[in-house]
């Protein structure tokens, strides 16, 4: 072994072991021209060889066979002194020539499948067979010591790795060698985090001691909130999906922070509903959702119940958009329209707005439940996903006055949408459409009254200013995401004409609350659950 300075090392032995065979041939050609000597393992050496090149046994370079059905064939001192030694370290290199170790320059390893054999519902003998140990061992004493020993996990560097071992006399730059060795710790981590979970969902533990999730970049962002905040997109390692799985980009710029927190509020909205739905989301607040027999028709409907806050919304639609509705859309501003799908006709109308981001879903999944997590100053909180799961048979009428079977069908509409508003949050609604919303506000009796506001302004632009004929919120409904405290929020809703109030119940003056309900004759459903959404 000889002596060398971080990044002096010249390159002149590799120990190549992969699970994906993903162009390890090429890489491996390209090291042999260089001179560079092959240590393979097991089904590797095989690919190797079969493809004639030039391959020493792991046996040969350790002096102990591979055994145990392959559980052990790289565990071994000579290997990982090899790798270890510190090549400007004197004590090191007596130890190494004492012990006649050969030093190993590069290592190239990618691990078992774990994550897919998981996936695809493997019995747990399986699962564990495909548990790395040599693997991530390895990987970690390169990565340890890449200072002497560079590593390489990912297939997408080996060519990168070659141009520059061919333009610099096989030396790797200490730049180089820290990249590799910050995507190799990753990778374990990874890997790792996976193995963790899946252990502790045997034991049953939905909230383990310890908590280790892994992500991996999806996109790189124009910028985050704001202008000055840089940012990605990261998907969760082993989530079943994620907002970006299967969605292509038809048209437009490149998707910000923003569009994207929008299109995650859009999307779970409108996948609550298995008719035709319309979604558009300001801000992280839908500023209008509803039902309709069209796309056309449910985009019409949410666009009425907020045109102002509506500008430069992001819409998600369950349906396909054919030309008419895409004729509708391209009236207004928007930044973001999802859909399953879209007419040649549709794109045509679309695509002249160069702004607009056109994402086609074709195969939506079903709405995921499992865990989800909110960062705070570092940590995350984690828990449960927030479902509406509750059925009428499980509300309670608490008011003299049942709802009419049409209010029932618009309680529940409402009640859906307003888990995907901003605590406090108010949801007027009538015939599957919100009609005024009140979001994100710190009192609710304020987020009453700015709902009532929003509602008599779409009803008067749908009925006409000025027209006669009373209140033009008589009949609609009203959701809240939690109890009254007091009656004086109910009370602003009874007075500008609603006729039914969803809510959760459980305040100290559900009495007083219901008794003003009683006295105006409405109805009132209590659901015991609430719904925050913070």
């Amino acid at each position: 072994m000889q002596r060398a300075e971080p990044g002096g090392v010249r390159v002149r032995r590799a120990l190549l072991s992969v699970s994906d065979k993903a162009g390890i041939l090429e890489l491996a050609r390209g090291l042999g021209e260089l001179g560079v000597e092959i240590v393979s393992t097991g089904g590797t050496a095989r690919a190797l060889t079969d493809a004639g090149l030039v391959v020493r046994a792991i046996e040969d370079f350790t002096g102990f066979p591979e055994m145990m059905d392959g559980r052990v064939k790289t565990l071994h001192p000579r290997l990982y002194a090899g790798l270890l030694a510190v090549r400007s370290d004197e004590d090191h290199l007596r130890a190494a020539a004492e012990h006649e170790i050969e030093p190993v320059d590069l290592v190239c390893v990618n691990l078992y499948p774990f994550e897919a054999t998981l996936a695809r519902g493997a019995p747990p003998e399986e699962i564990v067979e495909n548990i790395d140990i040599g693997g991530p061992t390895m990987i970690r004493a390169a990565a340890k010591n890449s200072a002497y020993a560079a590593v390489l996990v990912d297939p997408a560097d080996y060519e990168t790795v070659l141009e520059e071992l061919r333009a610099s006399d096989c030396r790797l730059s200490l730049s180089t060698r820290d990249r590799l060795a910050g995507k190799a710790f990753a990778c374990t981590a990874r890997y790792d985090a996976a193995i963790s979970g899946w252990f502790a969902s045997r034991a049953g533990e939905d909230f383990p001691e310890q908590r280790t999730l892994a992500y991996e970049k999806v996109a790189e962002l124009r910028y985050g909130e704001n202008p000055h905040q840089r940012a990605a997109y990261y998907s969760e390692v082993g989530a079943p999906t994620h907002l970006l799985a299967g969605v292509t980009q038809l048209h437009g710029k490149e998707l910000s922070f923003n569009n994207l927190l929008d299109l995650s509020s859009a999307r779970q909205l409108v996948e609550d509903f298995s008719e035709p739905a319309c979604a558009i989301v300001k801000h992280n607040n839908p500023c209008g959702c509803a039902l309709g027999k069209t796309a056309q028709d449910a985009y019409g409907r949410a666009f009425a119940c907020d045109p102002m806050s509506a500008f430069g919304g992001v819409i998600a639609l369950n349906r396909p958009v054919d030309e008419g509705c895409a004729r509708a859309i391209s009236d207004q501003f928007v930044e973001v329209l999802l859909a399953p799908s879209f007419e040649p006709q549709a794109l045509a109308v679309l695509t002249e707005k160069k702004n607009v981001r056109l994402l086609e879903l074709p195969d939506w999944p079903e709405p995921a439940g499992g865990l989800e997590a909110k960062p705070v100053i570092g940590g995350l909180l984690v828990q449960d996903r927030d479902e509406v799961s509750e059925t009428p048979d499980q509300m309670r009428v608490v008011t003299s006055r049942q709802p009419g079977e049409r209010e029932w069908a618009d309680l529940r509409f409402a009640w859906q949408v307003c888990r995907h508003v901003r605590s406090n949050a108010i949801v007027i609604a009538r015939e599957g459409a919100t009609i005024g919303i009140g979001a994100g506000q710190m009192s609710r009796v304020d987020a009453v009254k700015i709902a009532i506001e929003k509602a008599r302004e779409a009803q008067g632009q749908a009925d006409g200013e000025g027209s006669a004929g009373g209140d033009p919120l008589a009949g609609l409904v009203l959701a809240s995401d939690a109890f009254f405290p007091f009656a004086d929020g109910p009370q602003l809703a009874i007075d500008a004409g609603v006729t039914a109030i969803i809510q959760p119940g459980g305040s100290v003056r559900d009495e007083e609350v219901i008794a003003a309900a009683d006295e105006a004759g409405i109805a009132m459903v209590a659901t015991g659950i609430r719904h925050f959404r913070h």
